[in-house]
């Protein structure tokens, strides 16, 4: 048995930049991190004793016969790809809800790759997992996504990540002291605001369109390089807040899809109560709200949002991982290996039929 953990994500500044229909021309750029919730896979070869080949669970629980009959999409793809054909038991668990914008389906898509390979002896790399998920997800499942889930969910950390216009990324780790990582660790507060979508959905009402958005996915981009200058500088860590009020305006206009009035009374609730900024996390429409708040105000912003569920976090640095291998013996191969094998005595002895005793 195999079991996958993959980080969910928060990303900052640079969403809509990391689309092929942007990057491909102009280039893109991402500020993300990834946050100690995950995404469970475990996996394992089923034993031939059961009248179906395949069982996957997660909210619901499929038995097939062929992997065609699977209707989990990225289960279905990610084996088609993997070109696996031994029967499969595939179960997730995940530590936050799927289709709230933490990158839940890119992670499960990740951490489904990183189980599968390692349950076939194969150990992938970061880049592979990345690459081969953003293959999955664009190309055979057709969704409108970015590349950014992907690559966050693979590596961990927190990043500034480069879309070039050849569709090659590059990661580079953001680094802090570690005073200066609490400091904007603290300064963070997720509340979820019980709206689940789903992100294709909400990204297909403007990428469509990406060239008439030109002038916002510019300074988006640059706000990129801003975030950056204010995290790794001695400038007062309040301006990164007030700068992901000016991302998410930006964000706004894209389309009347990422936002709605629950979700702007939300944000503002939380701007009068001490926020300096924030965000609706992923794509928009619903999800988390990732808040920008000042340590002292972090007790008000709580009790104005007594209604959402607050989810305290931490940043990880881990990325894709196996977190539990065991190397179940494989007898049908065994079996194989014994007929080989000349019978010894004894294994002659109970072979022998009554009547060749006699």
């Amino acid at each position: 048995m195999i079991i996958s953990r993959t980080p969910y994500r928060i990303s900052f500044f640079g969403g809509g930049t990391d689309y092929p229909a942007w990057f491909r021309t102009y280039g893109g750029a991402v500020l993300a991190a990834t946050i100690d919730k995950y995404c469970y896979l475990s996996c394992r070869y089923l034993p031939p004793f059961f009248d179906f080949r395949y069982r996957v669970v997660y909210a619901r629980t499929e038995s097939t016969t062929t992997v065609d009959a699977i209707e989990h999409p990225a289960v279905r793809e990610v084996l088609r790809f993997l070109e696996i054909e031994r029967g499969l038991s595939i179960q997730h668990d995940g530590d936050l809800p799927a289709r709230s914008g933490m990158g839940s389906s890119s992670a499960f898509t990740v951490g489904l790759l990183n189980a599968l390979h390692a349950l076939k002896g194969q150990i992938a790399t970061q880049q592979q997992l990345a690459q081969e998920a953003i293959l999955v997800e664009q190309e055979r499942l057709k969704e409108v996504v970015g590349c950014q889930d992907q690559v966050m969910a693979a590596y961990g950390g927190l990043n500034h990540i480069t879309f070039l216009p050849d569709s090659q990324f590059l990661v580079r780790p953001v680094t802090l002291t570690s005073e200066r990582l609490l400091e904007l660790n603290a300064s963070l507060m997720l509340f979820y605001t019980g709206v689940k979508r789903t992100a294709a959905q909400v990204a297909e009402t403007y990428v469509q369109h990406l060239n008439a958005k030109k002038q916002q996915l510019r300074v988006m981009k640059a706000l990129v390089e801003e975030g950056l200058s204010i995290l790794t500088s001695q400038r007062d860590l309040r301006e990164f807040g007030e700068l992901l009020h000016e991302g998410w305006e930006l964000k706004r206009s894209l389309s009347d899809s990422v936002s709605n009035q629950r979700i702007d009374a939300i944000y503002e609730t939380a701007r009068k109560a001490g926020a300096l900024g924030g965000k609706i996390t992923g794509a928009g429409g619903g999800g988390f709200l990732l808040l920008f708040v000042p340590p002292e105000n972090q007790p008000t912003v709580k009790e104005a949002l007594a209604s959402l569920i607050h989810v305290p976090f931490h940043f990880d640095f881990s990325g894709s991982r196996i977190i539990y291998f065991d190397p179940e013996t494989d007898y049908a191969i065994v079996e194989q290996e014994r007929m080989r094998q000349p019978l010894t005595a004894f294994e002659e002895l109970a072979f022998t039929t009554p009547s060749q005793a006699a």
